[in-house]
Order: C-alpha cells, then sequence, then structure tokens
C-alpha cells in the first residue's frame, strides 16, 4: 500500500501501482519518477530526491560560503536568499559545489538553484550523468 502527505508519496509494498493511489488522491496534479512522468491533470509533483549525504554535503559548503555559524540549521527546503545569499554569494556556492563534485553546472541550471534541495539532485543528476572514466 501506498500513503501520500503533501511532501512525499512512498510506497510500501512492491505491488503497490501509482495508479491505485492516483485514483485515490484527486487533487495531485502530476507525478513524476525519474524521466516517467504523467500527462494527466494532477496538482502534486513527486520526485525522486536526492541522498541524505549529498543534502548535508550542500548544506555543508553553503554554511562556509554563506559564513554561517556551525549550529545554524538547515534543512533541504532551505533558500540561499533567506539565508542572506546575494547573486554573487550563488555563483560562489555554485561553484564550490562544482570543485566539491568534480562536476560542471551550465549557466541556465545554475540560475534555478535557489535551495539546498534543488542543488543536491542537480549534483546527483550530474554526477550520475558524467562517464565512467571520467568520474573515476
Amino acid at each position: 500500500m501506498a500513503s501520500l502527505s503533501t511532501t512525499s508519496l512512498t510506497f510500501k509494498a512492491p505491488t503497490t501501482r501509482a495508479s491505485q493511489v492516483l485514483r485515490k488522491a484527486s487533487s495531485i496534479q502530476s507525478i513524476s519518477f525519474g524521466r516517467f512522468q504523467s500527462s494527466k491533470s494532477l496538482r502534486l509533483q513527486i520526485c525522486c530526491a536526492a541522498k541524505a549525504e549529498t543534502v548535508q554535503k550542500v548544506s555543508d559548503i553553503v554554511k562556509e560560503q554563506l559564513a554561517l555559524s556551525a549550529d545554524t540549521a538547515l534543512t533541504a527546503e532551505s533558500k540561499f536568499s533567506a539565508l542572506g545569499a546575494d547573486s554573487l554569494d550563488t555563483v560562489e556556492i555554485v561553484m564550490a559545489l562544482e570543485e566539491k563534485f568534480n562536476i560542471s553546472v551550465e549557466e541556465a541550471d545554475a540560475q534555478n538553484i535557489t535551495t539546498i534541495q534543488e542543488a543536491a539532485d542537480l549534483i546527483e543528476d550530474l554526477v550520475q550523468k558524467k562517464p565512467a572514466a571520467e568520474a573515476a
């Protein structure tokens, strides 16, 4: 069976199908699993989130770049702007992430990063796309 909340969709048994959940959740607007997306008229987009380890590394880099104290509580939903980051700070955060994860972030992608979660999701996507030889 699956459960649905405002932030996640959890499948607890391998026999559960998204269509079984969607029949009961009529207010959902869209749903995606990796590269698969439903074309139904829905209200909520559900996608796979980055690993907790990646989110933590991004949080650490954000704290360092913005000179936040070690005890500053950050969540995956923390917005860079709410932490006091301006556009230059965001560029520096992206550069630090590129160096830490050995990736290259396109300018268009960099402009769309506003939260720790968005940064972590993009990093995992870029790391996964790297050729095996380059990743080593």
